[in-house]
């Protein structure tokens, strides 16, 4: 990175706790300017760095040097607040000052907070995280430091957020998992790893190719040092009596040789995948639900109204939409947690929920990591004769046998998050539902769930404001869009966002008034939908050509045969067993064939509106 003047130089640092040493020798910088994003494993001191750069925390060894009279805003992962202090004067420190009282009415109204003179101590922790997200974007600091500030957004307000930080010329230092803004807004990636830091120049997706670079590298130099080190072994067994300057020499780089060679590079674990789950063909019939909620000064809340869904084996559903829109309280609905004012849920008999909520699970402080997981099982069938110990699971997920027999109340919040994963997952469900899975997991940990969810043999149901994870995971989405009008959208979330940034502007429209919101027919009943509205059925919806009928279903036959030629590359790329040559020829071939995917699953999707 830059190194003229920078707003921030960090060198040589070093922080331990007792005998863990969370990183050794640090040094970085940030220009002015520039957007870094800051990536590593839970546990690895991302947020402890970020407390020392704030002053709260002390370090053992090195410098930190900000520019003279630089002005920092630092948002932290938990914030505190005097509980009785309103919104207005827990986030406003300018008393008199008119513009800044304005930006700070505009940036709270952008992040749903809305009643201003309400006490600190009646909101949510993720209202009381965006409160503190508002105080430090209205002091306009020379340099942003956030810890996790997309936690707790919505689509809307993580999007609006994204637009904020890329207008003028800030200067950003940020910890996120979301992968998406990592890509849209930061500049330069730093990534906390074997206690030091690597530096990527580059975007999310810059940083995935660079970082296997390294590693393949790494991989390639240790693979040289073991085949030398062998060699020199041999030498060094002779023992030669004499030694002179050039032998002592030879000894002294064998030493050199021999720290190399025994070098491991933590390798991911092979796929994860749970082949011994059954669930029949009932699943669940949402049958014409509807629910409200009361409020004290305004109309009721409708959530659901009159809402039909007959939910289908082997689903992997997306649920997305606003805050405050009914999301969660649909899926405790579903769990019996929620009664529904009218309708009902009919659920199969052989469905198992495996439920991973947004509240997670208290532990026991004083219990080892391993006995948590113990405590539900010794051991989960995979099938076909296969079983993991709950050590082998827990491996998987990146908890080493050291850290497995550490005590719970030694776990950073993430690990924790990661714990309470382990334990739903292990009860071996034939139904996972996942409300807001991803909040403080580290990017390692979310690729292990994709790959496990995507090979998952049961249902899915996952609420998330993770707009990479939800690509990577669902096959299509239900958008809660308030007042009880739900979309059901046939693919996942950035097609979904191609195709609504085609549609007319619904605020401009009336909502509607009733019905039974099935949601696959709601956007017929816009006239400005369709330019061939004038070729319509007597229910006024266009019917489809022969010619495009025919289209309809070679593409479903076309996607059907992309997909499975995809997996086929995935599998031979991963396998281990495939050739050189035959690893550069299917490298070439995936990109076209993710570019051939999207273009008829938009084609699908444009059809199957119709």
């Amino acid at each position: 990175m830059a190194k003229e003047n920078p707003y921030l130089d960090v060198q040589h640092l070093t922080k331990s706790f007792g005998s863990l040493v969370l990183f050794r020798d640090l040094s970085f910088s940030v220009a002015e300017g520039q957007k870094v994003g800051l990536i590593a494993k839970n546990g690895t001191g991302k947020s402890t760095l970020l407390s020392i750069l704030s002053g709260k925390e002390g370090y053992d060894d090195g410098e930190i040097i900000f520019r003279r009279d630089l002005r920092v805003g630092m948002l932290e992962q938990s914030p505190v607040f005097d509980p009785m202090e309103s919104v207005l004067d827990a986030c406003f420190n300018h008393q008199g000052d008119l513009d800044k009282m304005l930006k700070a009415k505009q940036i709270l109204t952008q992040l749903k907070i809305r009643d201003l003179e309400q006490p600190m101590g009646q909101l949510s922790g993720g209202q009381q995280k965006r409160v503190a997200l508002a105080n430090v974007l209205i002091t306009d600091p020379d340099l942003l430091i956030l810890d996790e500030p997309t936690n707790h957004l919505d689509l809307e307000m993580i999007e609006w957020l994204e637009g904020y930080l890329n207008r003028g010329n800030k200067t950003l230092l940020m910890v996120t998992h979301d992968r998406f803004f990592l890509d849209r807004v930061c500049s330069v990636i730093l990534e906390l790893d074997d206690q030091t830091v690597y530096t990527y120049r580059g975007n999310y997706s810059y940083y995935l190719e660079k970082r296997q670079e390294r590693i393949d590298n790494r991989h390639a130099e240790i693979a040289r040092a073991n085949n030398l080190y062998r060699t020199e072994l041999e030498w060094m067994r002779r023992m030669p009596q004499a030694r002179g300057h050039k032998a002592r020499y030879r000894e002294e780089a064998f030493y050199e040789l021999e720290k190399v060679a025994k070098q491991r590079i933590e390798e991911r674990q092979v796929r994860l995948k749970s082949r011994n789950v059954y669930i029949g063909s009932k699943i669940f019939e949402c049958q014409y639900v509807s629910k409200a909620f009361e409020r004290a000064d305004a109309e009721p809340l409708t959530i659901l109204k009159d809402f039909y869904y007959n939910f289908s084996r082997f689903e992997k559903m997306g649920i997305v939409g606003n805050n405050g829109t009914g999301k969660s309280t649909f899926i405790k609905m579903l769990l019996g947690q929620v009664a529904p004012d009218s309708g009902k849920f009919d659920i199969g008999d052989t469905v198992r929920f495996g439920y991973f909520s947004q509240e997670g699970l208290q532990f026991d402080e004083q219990t080892k990591v391993i006995d948590v997981v113990k405590e539900i099982a010794d051991y989960i069938d995979m099938g076909g004769g296969k079983h993991l110990t709950a050590s082998q699971f827990l491996q998987h997920f990146m908890f080493t046998p050291e850290q497995q027999h550490n005590y719970v109340y030694k776990l950073s919040g993430g690990e924790r998050r990661k714990l309470y994963l382990c334990t739903v997952l292990m009860k071996n469900p034939n139904f996972l539902v996942l409300d807001e899975p991803t909040n403080d997991l580290d990017i390692v940990t979310l690729q292990i769930l994709e790959e496990y969810l995507q090979d998952f043999p049961g249902c899915v149901i996952v609420v998330s404001h993770d707009r990479y994870f939800m690509d990577k995971v669902v096959d299509h989405l239900l958008v809660f869009k308030g007042e009880g009008d739900i979309k059901d959208f046939p693919g996942n979330y950035t097609q979904y966002r191609a195709w609504s940034q085609l549609q007319p502007d619904e605020s401009k429209e009336k909502p509607k008034s009733n019905g039974a919101n099935r949601a696959n027919a709601s956007d017929n009943q816009n006239p400005a939908n369709n330019a061939a509205q004038a070729a319509t059925a007597p229910n006024g919806k266009r019917k489809l050509s022969y010619k495009e009928k025919r289209e309809l279903e070679q593409l479903e036959k076309d996607i059907e045969a992309l997909e499975a030629e995809k997996k086929q590359i995935e599998e031979a790329l991963c396998g281990g067993t495939t050739s050189v040559d035959e690893i550069t020829r299917l490298s070439k071939r995936l990109p076209q064939l993710n570019d051939e995917l999207d273009e008829k699953s938009m084609r699908w999707l444009e059809l199957s509106e119709i």
